[in-house]
């Protein structure tokens, strides 16, 4: 009775906590149909964010709703293509994150970079092609995914077979040389989006370490108290950085604990949906702070005026 009352409250925490997320981020994907619509011209930086929002949504809903029916006492309301088609989008959105997120840290990168002729080759290059490289990306990790669906199968649990349970799907284990090389080349293509993020947030850092030393020199006061938008851009975007890999670092080691216990671990993986949901809740009032809210009725009132 103890441990189904955990459950349930964390089944509500998890309801609270996914309507907020919902909430933010449908404001940031109104706010570029609104401009859209209007006749605003989108710029590279929000085509990013765009994708990045929709993903966000995505695995809200994808990883968050079922787990939080879950805990709220709902079993076997999933049969065995709905929990395949669930578990697919979320490792499609998850890869849809981590991509946006590179390429977003990657093209500020580029932007606050010094200007010199190769640079601004290179930026007029990410300028143009920054749209299809988004939207390429999404057939990438349909097709890098296409053999989750085999793998997951419905909330029965086999005796004979070693999986993992999410208490409405469960991860059917394989331990033949075609899966260990599958899952290499997800944790390669995972590696080199996180290899670049961090030597774009060294860029980053360095240009900004830079640009205030520089301010320092300035006798004005007004000027030195006041940053760029490219500052507040590149900071916005290091704070997003940091809390997504806080985030995968965290689910990481859960998940770690969670397959190699003895026991069942149903709140482990109660505690990894929450913690791999915090990104999507928190980035977009992340985003919204550093956005203009007087060009839309979308965005909350603490967006910047």
């Amino acid at each position: 009775m103890r441990m189904a009352t955990r459950h349930f409250a964390m089944g509500i925490f998890l309801f609270s906590q996914i309507t907020l997320g919902i909430l933010g981020n449908s404001s940031i994907l109104f706010h570029y149909i609104f401009l859209i619509l209007t006749g605003k011209h989108l710029m590279p930086k929000d085509l990013i964010l765009k994708h990045l929002t929709f993903a966000n949504c995505l695995s809200i809903i994808s990883r968050g709703i079922p787990r939080a029916m879950s805990d709220c006492g709902l079993k076997d309301f999933l049969d065995d293509i709905a929990c395949k088609l669930i578990v697919y989008i979320c490792r499609i959105t998850r890869g849809m994150s981590l991509y946006a997120m590179c390429l977003l840290s990657c093209f500020q990168a580029i932007t606050i970079n010094p200007s010199n002729c190769r640079c601004l080759t290179l930026k007029h290059r990410a300028t143009k092609y920054i749209g299809h490289c988004c939207s390429v990306s999404w057939l990438l990790h349909l097709f890098l995914n296409i053999l989750t669906p085999a793998r997951v199968s419905g909330p029965s649990y086999k005796k004979n077979v070693t999986n993992m349970s999410y208490g409405y799907c469960s991860w059917v284990a394989s331990g033949n040389v075609a899966t260990a090389l599958y899952m290499l080349l997800l944790c390669f293509s995972d590696a080199l989006c996180l290899t670049l993020m961090a030597c774009s947030s060294v860029s980053m850092v360095s240009v900004l370490y830079r640009h205030k030393r520089q301010v320092k020199h300035i006798h004005s006061a007004q000027h030195a108290l006041k940053d760029s938008p490219e500052d507040r851009a590149t900071q916005t975007i290091l704070i997003l950085m940091c809390i997504f890999v806080l985030s995968y670092s965290f689910s990481s080691i859960v998940v770690i604990l969670t397959t190699y216990s003895k026991y069942p671990m149903l709140w482990g993986i109660s505690v990894l949906t929450f913690i791999e949901i915090c990104f999507p809740i928190f980035c977009p009032f992340v985003i919204i702070s550093n956005m203009n809210s007087s060009s839309s009725p979308f965005l909350p009132c603490f967006g910047k005026r």
